[in-house]
């Protein structure tokens, strides 16, 4: 029952907050409606993502981010077609892709504290790693890595490129909060970490500086271009030619050749 009334507020709220809208204005929406995952606190995943091919041992697992935390709500936030669309072609990205990825970030803290205030209305306790003040980013990786809580919350798989592609695509953002309430887990539908990717060499096509290789993505390449996106369009920056005309820009590609 409570999950069920947290995704009708979470909808209602994406309709209906300006921070969803570029200068409160309808004719750039950010995002559509949420798609909502959930794990288990207990599941072995978590100590998975300390090993060093994977995320790394500083990887927080939920307990220790909340004592007693028992659930992890995650969802991911599918940008609008608008914001999809001008960011297809080649190039520099579209004004309004950097302000979905700004302005957006805004209003997913926003959500993120709405999923709180929803459980400790309920009696429960909740933390949001990417608010706390203990979440840190070193090496291009962080103590709390979004998408792969989404992996394990069962709501994608990942591509050549190190998106998370969801039912609703990879062009998004994923957010989560811990919760100290029992939650019933979404059972993952794969069961490899890469069963949604095709293959098919998109996003190394569309990648600017050839960061993405048969080999995976070079995040240093990577994070230096987006260092000059931000250079020029302070206090905005982003990129996301990886995730846009390409097969898993808003839908899983493995279900097309079903």
């Amino acid at each position: 029952m409570f999950l069920r009334t947290l995704k009708e507020n979470m909808v209602k709220f994406t309709q209906k907050s300006e921070l969803n809208f570029v200068d409160g204005s309808d004719l750039l929406q950010i995002y559509d409606q949420p798609l909502i995952g959930v794990a288990a606190a207990s599941d072995p995943l978590w100590e998975k993502l300390k090993e060093p091919n994977v995320v790394g041992p500083y990887h927080l697992t939920p307990d220790e981010w909340l004592n007693g935390a028992k659930s992890v709500i995650s969802y991911f936030l599918p940008f609008t077609e608008h914001i999809r669309s001008s960011n297809r072609s080649e190039g520099m990205p579209s004004p309004e892709w950097l302000y979905g990825r700004y302005e957006g970030e805004m209003f997913n803290n926003a959500l993120r504290c709405l999923i709180s205030e929803n459980v400790e209305l309920n009696g429960g306790k909740a933390l949001a790693p990417a608010l706390d003040n203990r979440f840190t980013v070193n090496n291009h990786s962080s103590n709390w890595s979004e998408r792969h809580v989404a992996f394990i919350a069962g709501l994608g798989t990942f591509s050549l490129s190190h998106s998370l592609i969801t039912f609703l695509g990879t062009a998004g953002r994923f957010g989560s909060v811990i919760v100290d309430l029992e939650l019933e887990p979404i059972t993952r539908q794969y069961k490899e970490v890469d069963e949604y990717c095709i293959k098919c060499g998109s996003c190394q096509d569309r990648c600017i500086i050839g960061a993405i290789t048969a080999n995976g993505k070079d995040k240093e390449s990577c994070s230096k271009y987006l260092q000059g996106i931000l250079e020029l369009n302070k206090p905005r920056y982003g990129c996301g030619k990886c995730q846009t005309a390409v097969p898993c820009e808003h839908m899983n590609p493995q279900l097309s050749k079903k």
